[in-house]
């Protein structure tokens, strides 16, 4: 099987530097950053455009920009702890997570570099699992590994416990909702320790010190089922947070598998809705490997990490094309190329007006390149 990457990066230390001040600058996530880097050639170049982007799309101040000390003392920090801040296509980047549209510019990765560069399969579920969930999970956690499979997950309690207690000897991921140096829940510290001591990884978007919040754990699930050829959903009642996790594996092209489970049983509601929507009825590793097997031999397509520097002078866009933009923009979402389309605008035009409008706080960006007005 091949998943290596088709075209390997690897930043200078001054990228880094400038990757990460630009990732951590006030109202820039990463899809900002994706098309902040193509627009203006670089990440350095596209710093030094966001005060006056910020200021043009109506900031009342200007939002913070990372100083380079600043992201000098969190790779210093990073180092310390063993936590790599690495690109897509970098060694040890999972290659499938880079291929998604708002994967992370610089990625912490913690462990042995080579289980984060096999093909994996997520597993999550139910927090207050039952007992024959957190035994079907073992089983088929182990199956996969032993199949030669790492399996990725959320360090949660119940399912996500077991399916990794399941595989510390054949590989498993942590995906972490806060920063390397806050682990939720606490009491999971010493599963971590057990991870990372096997021969496992940890990975997290979040800067060290960062106490994982509520909203944080939705862009944890994006990264689970992104590293992932698919997911499995062992246990999930409705609202849960693993059809969350599903639900960004169909937008990303991954597989969905869902086990049945009693209609008597409230955690089985999820994913018995799950397979009437589609998902793959999952009873065993064999459904789950019989289905990603024809992906698996496909090499991993990635982009070169910055573009050639170009000069954005003739983006500026006029005040009436930013008028005819804006004027089309509400709360609901529309496609940027909609977008383009009916204001009339070169594309390079909209997008320069977008970028004001984020970095001004006014904009959000939603999946399948859509945007919306806060």
């Amino acid at each position: 099987m091949d998943t290596t990457p088709s075209a390997a990066t690897r930043l200078t230390d001054a990228q880094r530097i400038d990757w990460l001040r630009l990732i951590r600058s006030d109202n820039v996530g990463p899809r900002t950053f994706r098309s902040l880097v193509n627009h203006f050639g670089s990440a350095r170049a596209a710093l030094e455009r966001l005060p006056d982007l910020a200021r043009r799309g109506g900031a009342a101040r200007p939002g913070r920009i990372c100083t380079e000390a600043d992201a000098e003392r969190e790779i210093s920090a990073s180092a310390r702890i063993g936590v790599a801040l690495l690109a897509p296509g970098e060694y040890g980047y999972p290659p499938r997570l880079a291929l998604i549209d708002d994967a992370p510019p610089l990625l912490g990765v913690r462990g042995v570099l080579n289980v984060q560069t096999q093909p994996m399969i997520g597993i999550v579920g139910s927090r207050n699992a039952s007992g024959a969930g957190l035994k079907f999970t073992q089983t088929i956690a182990r199956d996969l590994g032993n199949a030669g499979f790492a399996i990725v997950s959320g360090l949660a309690r119940g399912i996500d416990q077991a399916a990794h207690r399941a595989t510390l000897q054949t590989g498993t991921i942590a995906v972490l909702a806060g920063g390397h140096d806050r682990i939720y829940p606490s009491e999971h510290e010493s599963l971590l320790d057990a991870i990372l001591g096997e021969g496992g990884g940890a990975i997290s978007e979040m800067p060290l010190g960062h106490v994982p919040r509520a909203r944080d754990f939705p862009r944890r699930n994006r990264l689970i089922s992104g590293c992932a050829l698919g997911v499995v959903i062992v246990e999930a009642a409705h609202r849960s947070g693993s059809l969350i996790t599903a639900r960004f594996a169909n937008e990303q092209g991954r597989e969905v598998f869902a086990v049945p489970g009693s209609p008597l049983d409230p955690r089985a509601a999820g994913t018995n809705d799950l397979i009437k929507q589609g998902a793959m009825l999952t009873t065993s590793a064999v459904d789950v490997i019989d289905a990603v097997q024809p992906v698996m031999g496909r090499p991993v397509e990635l982009p070169v990490s910055e573009p050639a520097a170009h000069s954005p002078d003739d983006d500026e866009p006029h005040a009436d094309e930013r008028a005819r933009v804006v004027r089309l923009l509400g709360p609901s979402p529309i496609g940027i190329d909609d977008l383009i389309r009916l204001a009339g605008v070169p594309a390079a035009v909209a997008r320069t007006v977008l970028f004001e409008l984020e970095l001004a706080g006014r904009l959000e960006r939603h999946g399948g390149g859509m945007v919306s007005l806060l």
